[in-house]
């Protein structure tokens, strides 16, 4: 794969924690150092930092230095209740207990009785709590009592409290004021400094065994990753990781801000200004839609609930209406009487005896399994996928791409007219991916297991969330549009299709974009319904290959035969 292509021994951003890799700057050394003073003097030590800000690496340093004769127990799950809670720190310190009698006083009882056997046989007990914003009032009160089993010169149980800016807000409340007192050390991990981003990337390389002659970032597209990332570290990492690989499969060893344009893409959607402004008109539209399922659903609930029983709707839910439809929060909380209904609890118990909702039939002919989905999609195309468990990632014809996109409308896709994968979402809130084959102004037909299916075009509009995964035949060297003026090689192939789309034997121009190929150009694009801007494009080149033929377009299905009355359907 890419590290190959750049001289790497193994790739050199991945998202899991190596301590090989392990990148200590300045406030990583300071955090490290507060919590190690917090354990050694017993109490509440914490640390806070946003998501990927390297709050894990600070944990396995300190558990790296911790002396050996330290019991640990850690907690990655606090969500539970306080009995939950106890009775899993005693399973990680090896506690016995009463399975039976899982009362908070025998929980504690056991645990204390263990502290105290610790402590005469000179070994310390650290509790480590990860994720700790999660934690419930009443459970972190009980954490607190754990802490005021001591000696007079120690105490028995160190905890550490490790979790996202909202543990300090959560710590903040006047209800556990006397827990906060007692934390001897915190420490807020910030992002990293754009010299820090730049240090971490080179460390990273270096690592994985750059060669000294290969410089794949260079400093102005440092100051792109680290504008993009914020300075996180788990962030840098999947940008540098993308951008590596867009830079192999388009074999250039240095990234350029075409690679980096399409990698942010992929990574975070829409980049500028302009797919922004789409982007927030295409989630006005489906707002709108969902206000039209939610309704829908809840007039089916009503339906089928006794009167007795009136339905009431949430605040949450109102709210949501509210919010995305206009209209005040109080009309949408009022039942048909026209007051507000309170949520008893008889009406709660009668909705989940309820039958369960039928999975729409399209969604039984859709996969889970993303991949198998992709290679079903290449099978259909032609295409042999060069990976079989990353299709996409690499094709074995360099000239063809996997495109993922999100588009609004009907007329975006039949623009596309290109087979490919549509995201859709089950009722229980899961993605599944169909295979859309051809389509009709009210119709659509899908490809399950080799067998072709049409469905009405609601049915797949109602769950589908816009994502499209195509396949197309772009040039390997079409990084950008082009337009007059231009030279390049891909020039000379562009003119070539058009002197043999038009049975010409020689093409109107080699090298330079000429006024004349302009001229054909905005000819083929009036023609083909594309704004006659004479600029070859990704919207022309696809059109292009539609019509000679390269590419294999969605089926038109015929909508009068299949609106047309069963006696005639034949005919």
């Amino acid at each position: 794969m890419y590290h190959d292509f750049f001289g790497l021994k193994e790739p050199a951003f991945s998202i899991a924690v190596n301590p090989r890799y392990l990148f200590m700057s300045d406030q990583h050394r300071e955090a490290l150092a507060h919590l190690l003073y917090g354990i050694q003097n017993g109490g509440f030590v914490m640390l806070t930092g946003e998501v990927g800000t390297g709050k894990t690496t600070i944990i396995r340093c300190v558990l790296e230095q911790l002396p050996p004769n330290t019991d640990m127990a850690i907690i990655l799950n606090p969500m539970g209740s306080a009995p939950e809670l106890l009775s899993t720190i005693c399973d990680e310190l090896g506690v016995g207990y009463i399975a039976d009698e899982l009362t908070v006083k025998n929980l504690t009882d056991a645990l204390n009785q263990f502290l105290l056997d610790n402590h005469r046989k000179g070994r310390k007990t650290v509790l480590l709590i990860d994720e700790a914003q999660l934690l419930k009032v009443p459970v972190l009160e009980q954490i607190r009592l754990l802490t005021n089993l001591e000696t007079t010169t120690e105490k028995l149980l160190q905890i550490m409290l490790v979790g996202q800016p909202e543990l300090k807000k959560l710590l903040a409340r006047p209800a556990l004021r006397q827990l906060s007192q007692r934390i001897t050390a915190r420490f807020h991990l910030e992002a990293l400094s754009l010299p820090e981003t730049k240090a971490y990337i080179a460390h990273r390389l270096k690592i994985a065994g750059l060669p000294e002659h290969q410089r794949p970032f260079s400093d102005a597209m440092v100051k792109k990753i680290h504008a993009f990332s914020g300075g996180i570290p788990r962030l840098i990492n999947v940008i540098s990781e993308r951008l590596l690989l867009g830079a192999y499969a388009q074999n250039h060893h240095h990234i350029d801000k075409h690679i980096f344009a399409a990698a942010v893409k992929e990574v975070a959607g829409t980049t500028t200004q302009q797919e922004e402004k789409v982007a927030s008109t295409r989630r006005t539209s489906w707002h709108a839609l969902f206000v039209v399922a939610l309704i829908g659903i809840m007039l089916a609930v009503w339906f089928f609930v006794p009167d007795e029983a009136p339905l009431p709707v949430a605040p949450a839910v109102a709210k949501t209406i509210s919010s995305l439809s206009g209209a005040p929060a109080s009309s949408a909380a009022q039942s048909s009487s026209g007051a507000t209904q309170p949520l008893a609890s008889g009406t709660l118990s009668e909705l989940r005896n309820q039958p369960k909702p039928v999975m729409p039939a399209v969604v039984s002919m859709a996969t889970r399994d993303l991949v198998a989905a992709q290679l079903a999609l290449f099978t259909y195309v032609g295409i042999t996928a060069g990976d079989k468990k990353n299709p996409c990632l690499v094709v074995k014809d360099a000239d063809y791409v996997c495109e993922k996109i999100n588009i609004n409308s009907w007329d975006e896709l039949k623009d596309i007219n290109r087979p490919g994968l549509i995201t859709l979402a089950t009722p229980d809130k899961k993605w599944v991916y169909a295979l859309m084959i051809g389509l009709s102004e009210n119709h659509a037909l899908l490809l399950e297991n080799g067998a072709e299916k049409i469905v009405l075009w609601t049915e797949i509009a109602a769950l589908w969330n816009g994502d499209l995964l195509y396949v197309w035949s772009r040039p390997k060297a079409f990084d950008r549009n082009l337009q007059m003026g231009d030279k390049s090689d891909l020039v000379t192939w562009i003119a070539e299709q058009f002197a043999m789309l038009d049975n010409q034997p020689a093409p109107l121009t080699r090298q330079f974009f000429t006024e004349r190929l302009q001229t054909r150009v905005e000819l083929f694009q009036s023609t083909h319904n594309i704004l006659p801007d004479g600029v070859i494009n990704a919207q022309t080149l696809r059109r292009l290959n539609e019509v000679l033929g390269v590419d294999k377009p969605l089926v038109e299905l015929d909508e009068q035969k299949l609106t047309a009355p069963p006696e005639n359907q034949g005919l």
